[in-house]
């Protein structure tokens, strides 16, 4: 389930698979998995739709921009702009865009229709994934191993916030206390 939710970022951006990656290396404390193996695969799937999606722009996305709204959305001047752009910067674009959650799914694809050669789109957007990926992990299972700490931070969070919003009724009650008893 993890892969298929990193795979489907790169079609559809709002799939939260960043916070299910983490929360699989969470659970991977319990034993059943390794955080690692979860980090591998999440990547690879995360890699492989982002280069399906890059192929598939490359093969067809010219074609798309080439009338009705998407045109106008992206008219032929900003088509060769982007070109330019890709041309110029693409490899180091592409790579921090990576990081990016949002504009991650769209530079591969942009590539594909920019026309970028493969290996110029693809390496660097695998290996900025792979960074995250390893992060993600990283987080999940630091996060797994500090469980009491964050649920002690959390709880005092909790009481701090609750003092605040008392002393925020406290002085709304007092207020409207005031301005009752002043007519």
């Amino acid at each position: 389930m993890l892969a298929l939710l990193s795979a489907v970022e790169n079609v559809f951006p709002p799939v939260p698979a960043d916070v299910a990656v983490v929360l699989g290396a969470f659970l991977a404390r319990e034993g059943l998995t390794s955080a690692p193996l979860i980090g591998l695969v999440c990547w690879m799937a995360n890699t492989a739709s982002a280069a399906a999606m890059y192929f598939l722009a490359r093969r067809k996305g010219k074609a798309f921009f080439e009338s009705g709204l998407p045109r106008r959305l992206m008219p032929p001047a900003a088509l060769q702009a982007l070109e330019r752009a890709y041309a110029k910067r693409g490899v180091l674009g592409i790579f921090l865009s990576r990081f990016l959650p949002g504009v991650r799914a769209a530079v591969t694809p942009f590539a594909g229709v920019a026309g970028m050669r493969p290996a110029r789109a693809l390496i660097p957007s695998a290996s900025a994934s792979a960074i995250w990926y390893a992060f993600l992990v990283t987080a999940g299972s630091a996060l797994a191993q500090s469980w009491p700490r964050a649920q002690a931070l959390l709880a005092d969070a909790n009481r701090a916030l609750a003092i605040v919003a008392g002393l925020v009724i406290a002085i709304a009650f007092f207020f409207w206390w005031r301005a009752r008893r002043r007519r």
